[in-house]
């Protein structure tokens, strides 16, 4: 797969393209991209994946701080590239692109600077400045400018639709399940460890203290989760908590992600390390003391072993 930052030496085989934030790259993105690949595989052309960097909402609303993404740019890398893409372009997104009309980005860009052959839509694709360019929009343009324009259907699992709305409310809520189904795959965030006071080593339970490289980065809400945890190449099970640590923390307005990894002595401070969501075990709660939080860490263990011997996905 080639990256293009730009497009100033952009050249593709009749490019087929899709265009769109595709956060998380779930299953409603994977069907939009198998059928870029059907159409590429009939007409002999390239396929082109089009996104943008960083997310338009940073820069449209840049002191909005509520904004959660489901995947970094490294990470939508990645994951497009599992998939079989030829080119993934990975445009700029500024003010100024930001203003240009639905139709001066598929004259200018699209068919001046990419040549398209075909462009491939979800069901409720919109672009353009104010999102004012629609499907009919490009069906004239499509016409008026040479090329073929195909909008999917939206896609159904269990008889709901797949979006990265609903994965974001469902990790939210701790339906890692949910949310694992509708992506396709694990959810994961990834980190340095950094130091902390070590009083999970006091409690007979260590723990690695994860600062995200992201702060955009979704963090499912606060409790207690049976991970798999990826680490120096080696793949780990663990039990993690997100949360303030009611039971020993009096700061209350600092949230931490913590990480006890099973069977695992090694020191790891400022290493990089990833958490892979399998299933929420329970909701943070506040103890009355040590002795307790101590015995309910011990059935938290037990049941995240059960969990990831018996979980698929």
């Amino acid at each position: 797969m080639q990256i293009h930052y730009d497009l100033d030496n952009f050249e593709a085989v009749n490019p087929v393209v899709t265009i769109g934030t595709f956060d998380g790259v779930h299953l409603g993105h994977r069907e939009v991209i198998s059928e870029l690949k059907r159409i590429t595989a009939l007409s002999g052309g390239d396929s082109v994946v089009f996104t943008f960097e960083p997310h338009p909402r940073i820069v449209i609303a840049p002191h909005e701080d509520s904004l959660r993404l489901l995947s970094t740019i490294s990470e939508k890398i990645n994951l497009i590239e599992k998939i079989g893409i030829d080119h993934l372009v990975i445009y700029p997104f500024t003010i100024d692109f930001s203003r240009l009309s639905y139709s001066e980005f598929v004259t200018d860009i699209l068919v001046g600077m990419m040549n398209i052959s075909s462009l491939v839509v979800g069901y409720d694709h919109r672009f353009g400045q104010g999102r004012k360019g629609d499907f009919r929009s490009l069906e004239l343009l499509s016409k008026a400018l040479n090329f073929n324009v195909e909008q999917l259907s939206q896609l159904l699992v269990e008889n709901k639709v797949v979006s990265s709305t609903k994965i974001r409310f469902a990790l939210e809520a701790g339906d890692i399940s949910k949310a694992n189904h509708f992506l396709g795959y694990r959810y994961s965030v990834s980190g340095r460890v950094i130091e902390g006071k070590q009083l999970g080593r006091k409690l007979g339970f260590p723990t690695a203290n994860i600062e995200t490289f992201d702060r955009h980065k979704l963090v499912p809400g606060d409790g207690v989760y049976a991970v798999m945890v990826e680490t120096g190449g080696m793949m780990y099970k663990g039990m993690l908590n997100v949360g303030i640590r009611p039971t020993v923390n009096y700061n209350a307005d600092h949230k931490s992600i913590e990480v006890h990894i099973f069977d695992f002595d090694a020191d790891i401070y400022n290493s990089e390390i990833t958490l892979f969501f399998v299933e929420k075990i329970r909701d943070e709660q506040k103890f009355a003391g040590i002795v307790e939080l101590q015995k309910q860490l011990i059935k938290d263990r037990i049941s995240a072993l059960n969990i990831l011997l018996n979980k698929d996905l």
